[in-house]
This record gives structure tokens, sequence and C-alpha cells, in this order.
């Protein structure tokens, strides 16, 4: 089933409803099928449609166009410099690039009818590369369906609704989002970039209910809120998150803040459609208020399997299978198995509950004399440090122990640092021997656009 059916289906159903900015759902799928009818037109034919531009009411427009004409749409890091967005288009020619011009069009046919050619798929995203070089995941009509329809309900949204866009549109909770809201009928409010008290203005100016945020972006809205609790948007009534681990610290001081917004946490990869794993309101209140360490320690956990997929644990790594899994990658080796596991290469365990935690990726594993040490653990320790509020934490060589710990932390503004109340802070927390050496203080982490730590640029950093 091309993914073109849900803006088809909307348009039908909500033809007059916002969908975007000003465009409704009848709008955008005009737009859609006018957009395809140029790419269909294009000589030679590409098999690919790629964007370099950041969230906008273009967003659904190129999407569902793409899979209109049945070409792949590809979404590309418009913040790189022009040798790598050029690196990466190579990777998937023959393309069209989806510029301004062509998605603001108001002139050619409308194609009516989808065109399927089950060797192209339905999207192409680069993935993150925190600890290796991006790789192009394929993801077809079927495992976006699949995602779509096994966990949501067809226009179940009230007209009134809005979800707060700010994820960039190359990352699978881009894509996820624009299919998501457009099923349930939510009116998308695209951010071109994030910044946290424009974040804040603009869920207030725009009614937004819904919104999807990576764990930097909750960080730095919560430092925002701490200092003036009256900038909370008086209708937002739900935030997920997901896309990098959330540091638990950041999530309890979230939790306590907006006591009647709905926290999900909404696990999910590249390489799997999206959510895969969710851990609900309920469960969040739930944690937080109970003095079982077991339910507590769910604040950890990225919750239970989604409808019609599957979790495995295999030597401590994270697999996972079901019809949202895709169909691996361009020119790479597939990390699918011959049985259909997804291999994450996230470290992780499942509880007596079915509740999924994960604990680090098998590669940022520290072992230090012999005992492996999760990042996590420590940079969780580190925040819980009045004054500080972000921390990363790698392995460096060292020839007694194997690897030494070594940390990267941003303080408060204005605030008073001792390194070495900072260790002991830690020490009281874990003991000495997952205590950071080396601990560094630094303006900002180095992350990707997506917000996730980049481990390769902190190691450079510290290392000697």
């Amino acid at each position: 089933m091309n993914i073109a059916t849900i803006i088809d289906m909307a348009a039908e159903a909500l033809g007059d409803r916002r969908a975007v900015g000003e465009l409704t759902y009848a709008q955008v799928r005009k737009a859609a099928m006018r957009i395809a009818t140029k790419i269909g037109d294009r000589e030679p034919p590409a098999i690919a449609a790629a964007t370099f531009l950041p969230n906008g009411a273009h967003l659904p427009v190129a999407l569902f166009g793409a899979a209109w004409a049945g070409v792949s749409y590809a979404p590309l890091n418009y913040r790189l410099p022009p040798t790598s967005r050029q690196e990466l288009l190579s990777r998937i020619e023959p393309a069209v690039l989806l510029d301004e011009s062509w998605l603001n069009t108001d002139i050619g046919d409308e194609q009516t009818d989808y065109r399927e050619d089950p060797t192209n798929p339905a999207v192409l995203l680069f993935t993150s590369g925190t600890s290796a070089a991006p790789k192009a995941a394929v993801l077809h009509h079927a495992s976006l369906m699949a995602y779509v329809l096994n966990t949501l309900d067809f226009a179940s949204a009230e007209e009134s609704e809005a979800v707060l866009l700010a994820v960039p549109p190359f990352h699978i909770a881009g894509v996820a989002a624009v299919l998501s809201s457009t099923f349930v009928g939510r009116r998308i409010v695209p951010m071109a970039q994030f910044q946290a008290s424009q974040w804040l203005s603009l869920a207030q100016a725009e009614g937004v209910t819904h919104a999807m945020v990576v764990p930097t972006m909750l960080a730095r809205i919560v430092s925002i809120l701490e200092s003036d609790p009256s900038l909370r948007p008086r209708t937002l009534r739900s935030i997920a998150y997901g896309g990098s681990r959330m540091p638990t610290p950041v999530l309890e001081r979230a939790l306590q803040l907006l006591p009647d917004v709905d926290f999900v946490n909404a696990y999910g990869l590249t390489e799997t459609s999206s959510t895969v794993a969710v851990l609900g309101p309920e469960d969040h209140r739930l944690a937080m208020t109970s003095d079982d360490p077991n339910i507590r320690r769910r604040l950890d956990s990225v919750g239970r399997p989604v409808p019609g997929i599957e979790f495995m644990i295999s030597d401590g790594e994270v697999c996972i299978r079901g019809e949202q899994v895709g169909g691996g990658y361009v020119d790479t080796a597939s990390p699918i198995d011959k049985e259909g596991w997804l291999h994450t290469g996230d470290r992780g365990f499942i509880d007596d509950e079915g509740y999924v935690y994960i604990i680090d990726r098998a590669d940022d594993m520290i072992i230090r004399g012999g005992e492996n040490i999760s990042p996590k653990e420590v940079e969780d320790a580190l925040q819980r440090h009045p004054n500080v509020t972000g921390a990363a934490v790698v392995g460096l060589p060292d020839i007694e122990w194997g690897e030494k710990i070594a940390a990267m932390i941003v303080v408060k503004p204005e605030s008073e640092i001792d390194i070495e109340e900072i260790r002991r802070h830690v020490q009281k927390q874990l003991g000495s021997l997952k205590t950071p050496e080396m601990i560094v203080v630094i303006d900002e982490l180095p992350t990707n656009p997506t917000g996730k730590v980049m481990r390769r640029s902190v190691r450079e950093i510290l290392a000697p």
C-alpha cells in the first residue's frame, strides 16, 4: 500500500481542515499530485526526489508527491557544507532535487493515480552517524504503513489539535510526524530551526497541543521553565520524546515542571520506520510517585513493544522484528538476519513485565579493569549535580586499567564549578571505579543536527 493513500484518505474525510500552515488536506493532496506530474515528466527518469530544505509547509507536499510519483523521498541534511551535500546526493542518483520553486508551483496537471514501482522504496534516510559514517536506510511503503496502521486511529484527532514539529525533516521522527499527523488529522506547526525560547513562544501562539522533542531540546526547554514557569504553553497536553537516550535527571525535572502534561517515550530507529516501543503517560506518573525501585526505574525504560513488533535480547544486544522493520541500507550490508531480526547494536534487557531497557550502544561501553561501565550511568550521575546541565562520557586508552573514564560537562551560566567536588558527587553515587578521572567544562556538547551527542567528537576533544 502506497503511503500516498494517507493524504488521499485525509483529503476525502477532512478536506477543509487545516493540515500545515494555511494549507488544507485537500490543498496538500492537490499540490502533491502536481509535484508527482512534474517528477513523472522528468527526463531521464528519477528514482528519488531529494530536498535540502528545513521544516516548512512543503514537507507533506514533497513526501506525498514523491510517493504519488513512485519515487523515493530523500530529505537530506541542509546544514552540511556543499561538498558533503553533493556526496549524499551522489549516493541516491538518479535523483530530482526539489527546491522551493518546484514545491510552490501552481502550474500543471494533476496526476490522479499512484505510480507503483516495487523497486523504489518510499523513503531514503541517512542515519545519524554518531559513531560511524552515515548510511542510507531504505524504508518501504509497507513498513511505514504498518507503523501508521498498527499504532494510530484514522481521523482521531480533534480539529483544535496541533503538533509542533521542530525535529529535523531528515530524521525519521520528522517523516513519521508528517505521516501520523496526516492520518489522525492533527495540524502541523513546522519550526525551521529549534531555539528553546522561540519554541515556547510558537507553541503558545499556535495553540499547540502536542510536541515531539529530542533530549537536548527538552533539556533546554526545562532550563527556561525552571527560570520562568509562566512561559509554559497553556494548551500543551502531550510531549513525546525520543531520538536518543533521555537523561533521567532531565526527565524527572520535566515531569515535575509539567505535571499535567502527558509524557511519552517513543523508542524507534530509522531502520524500524519510527516507534517500536512506548512508555506511556501512566507509566511515567506511576514511576515518579512509586517507592518501589523496580517501578521507579521504568523512567529509564523505553516501554513495551507496539502491536506487531517483537523484541529479543541476543548476547546482550537488542534485536527487533516485525512489519515495520525496513529493507536495510543502500550499498551496505543489511543488519537484518535471515529470520527477520534487526540487530540494533544497542545493549539492553527486558524485565519480567515486558519493559525494554536500552543500556548503551555496544561500541560505547567502557571496559575499565575488566568491568563494563555504561556511559549513561555516569552521565546521569553527573547531571544530578545541581549545576550540571549536560554531560557526555567516553572511554580513553589507559595503560593500567585498559580504559579511563573521561567526561565533558555543560554547567549553568555563571555557576562556580569545583571539578573535585563534582568527582566526589559522582563517587558518592557510583563508587571510585566509575568516577571520571578527567572532567572538562565546555559551553556546548558536540551534537549532530538531530541532537545526538557525537561521541567521536567527544573522544577527539578529550584525547591527549
